[in-house]
């Protein structure tokens, strides 16, 4: 946008330059030609009657004295001819065909015009002027002048107008990247916020400044769009938090009044009673996994602090024991990943031993900042790959396995936190693989 209107505008201004130079180039010149050729007729007029008084007075010398001064003042050439178009005498060079001339003299036509005197010629020019008196002519006058001076004249003011015109449309550009720039100011802005939101950072806003009062105030809209949105979404994690925490007192009194119950149950209550105690715990799972949900949207996880992958991994090992899974880990002994890789390691470990039967294996590798959990499960198929790091997602196929459908959500988040990129892939030859692509490292600078 902002080339285009750069383009534009010194494109126009190039046109009114050109409309404006040019005609007045072509105008000194053609004031120039005719400034050479009055000067030039007059000095052809005074030797036509020069030759026409040493034709009544049958002596040349004078004419011939006068011819010659001339031609060696001017570096110019002089011909006199009879009214048979016979030369009668020649002072300088001659370098022009001259009949054409000499036939327009001698039916008493003067030369009115001259060719246009440009830097790149003519070298020479030719008038033709009648001697005579009344109707009657003695001869013609042929001049060759030539034309070095007005040539140089025209080249001057023609210099000094396509430097003008270097000078303005340099300006022009420069005025044209400055207005374009100050036009595009609000929208460079308003690209920049909503990359910046669209990153995570939503308190990022616009900063009306320079620019077009139009594109100002929809900088400021945009400013109280965004605190909108950010409010309600903040309103929404903050009721999604506090409901989340206000439930955990209820549901873990409500636990141990359940729990009172059992000594006063026949055996079919204690059947009911182990029923509900079950949905009681898959509630305070759901509980707990919101409030961390809302936690990580919140930004209260600390996305940069970074922790060992390592010891981690060492706390999974009984639990994989106990449910005969082989965790196999291929991490350097003091790898140091961000903690909110670390949650997700942690949440990709837990899917892992829900879904990956006894005997199976899990591999988890750290290498070139790829973190990733490969599994040998039954996996999910393209649909669901899409789908899963949806809010409270579950496959068809593993509905009865316990789990709130908030995990890869949560990771999903997690990733966002630390500016890594969630992948869920099919495995060979079949199960699952987590990636997480970390970011590089930033290099500290001192401020």
């Amino acid at each position: 946008m902002n080339s285009r209107l750069v383009v534009t505008f010194t494109t126009l201004i190039v046109v009114i330059v050109a409309a404006l130079a040019v005609p007045l180039g072509l105008a000194y010149a053609s004031h120039r030609t005719n400034r050479l050729l009055l000067d030039r007729r007059a000095d052809a007029t005074r030797f036509a009657e020069l030759a026409d008084q040493a034709a009544r007075d049958d002596d040349r010398s004078g004419l011939a004295s006068e011819l010659n001064r001339y031609a060696d003042l001017y570096g110019a050439a002089v011909r006199v001819r009879d009214r048979d178009g016979v030369a009668l005498y020649t002072a300088g060079r001659f370098e022009t065909d001259d009949r054409e001339a000499v036939r327009l003299a001698l039916a008493g036509r003067t030369t009115e015009r001259l060719p246009l005197v440009t830097p790149f010629g003519p070298d020479t020019v030719l008038l033709a002027e009648p001697s005579g008196r009344d109707a009657q002519l003695s001869g013609v006058v042929l001049l060759q002048a030539p034309a070095d001076r007005a040539r140089l004249d025209v080249a001057l003011v023609w210099g000094a107008l396509a430097a003008g015109a270097l000078v303005v449309l340099a300006y022009a550009a420069f005025a044209a990247r400055r207005l374009a720039r100050w036009i595009l100011r609000p929208v460079t802005e308003l690209d920049r916020t909503t990359r910046a939101i669209a990153q995570g950072r939503l308190d990022a806003r616009a900063h009306p400044g320079a620019g077009p009062s139009e594109l100002r105030r929809l900088e400021e809209r945009f400013n109280a769009m965004a605190d909108a949105v950010s409010g309600a979404m903040e309103r929404q994690r903050a009721f999604v938090a506090d409901a989340s925490h206000e439930l955990r007192t209820p549901l873990t009194v409500l636990g141990l009044r359940m729990e009172n119950l059992e000594p006063h149950l026949s055996a079919e209550g204690l059947a009911e009673l182990d029923e509900a105690m079950a949905e009681l715990d898959r509630m305070t799972l759901l509980v707990e996994e919101l409030l961390a949900l809302a936690r990580v949207e919140a930004g209260a996880e600390a996305a940069v602090k970074e922790t060992e992958l390592e010891p981690r991994l060492a706390a999974w090992r009984e639990v994989y024991a106990a449910k005969e899974i082989a965790l196999v880990t291929r991490v350097q002994q003091k790898a140091v990943v961000p903690e909110a890789a670390a949650r997700l390691a942690d949440i990709a470990l837990d899917n892992a031993q829900k879904f990956v039967p006894a005997g199976g294996t899990v591999t988890v590798t750290l290498d070139d900042r790829v973190l990733r959990v490969a599994d040998d499960g039954p996996g999910l198929s393209e649909e669901e790959l899409a789908e899963a790091p949806g809010r409270f997602w579950r496959s068809a196929a593993h509905a009865n396995v316990p789990g709130s459908g908030l995990g890869l959500a949560i990771a999903a988040e997690l990733a966002r936190a630390c500016g890594a990129t969630l992948r869920l892939t099919p495995a060979t030859p079949h199960g699952l693989v987590v990636e997480l692509l970390l970011p590089e490292p930033q290099p500290y600078t001192e401020r």
